[in-house]
């Protein structure tokens, strides 16, 4: 999701839930993303993705970017759309994962644990390196 206040583009973008990334921040952010299965289309895995993530609809027009690779090899495609929220509203859906490791306990945590709206040049800081190209798309774009 962009938008665009008093002329300057702003993404909002996203800080995974859970241990590993509770003490990181720049390099850790990222678009509201997930994995889908075979005969989903992209487009509406992606909105799926952002439900989840966020507690939000992504409405359209959408804008499409190129597909990129991350650098666990992990294929990201992407679509941009304008709207606006409060990223304290966001609601995400929560995974379980057995924590403190070997310890035999299963823990619950949020998949995205905070939102933030960021310039570009904000957000080419905190996002994960390998979706740089993303922001770069979007900025072409818009």
């Amino acid at each position: 999701m962009y938008r665009v206040r008093e002329g300057k583009a702003e993404l909002l973008l996203v800080h995974p839930g859970g241990p590993f990334w509770a003490k990181k921040d720049t390099g850790a952010w990222c678009i509201p993303k997930g994995e889908y299965p075979e005969g989903e289309a992209p487009l509406e895995a992606a909105r799926r993705e952002f439900l989840e993530e966020t507690g939000l609809e992504a409405t359209g027009p959408f804008l499409e970017l190129s597909e990129i690779k991350q650098a666990g090899g992990k294929l990201v495609k992407a679509w941009a759309f304008a709207g606006d929220c409060d990223p304290e509203s966001i609601i995400s859906n929560t995974f379980t994962m057995e924590w403190p490791p070997r310890s035999g306990k299963e823990a619950t945590f949020p998949e995205v644990d905070r939102a933030g709206w960021f310039d570009f040049a904000a957000a080419r800081e905190k996002i994960l390196p390998s979706q740089l190209p993303l922001i770069d798309q979007l900025a072409a774009l818009i």
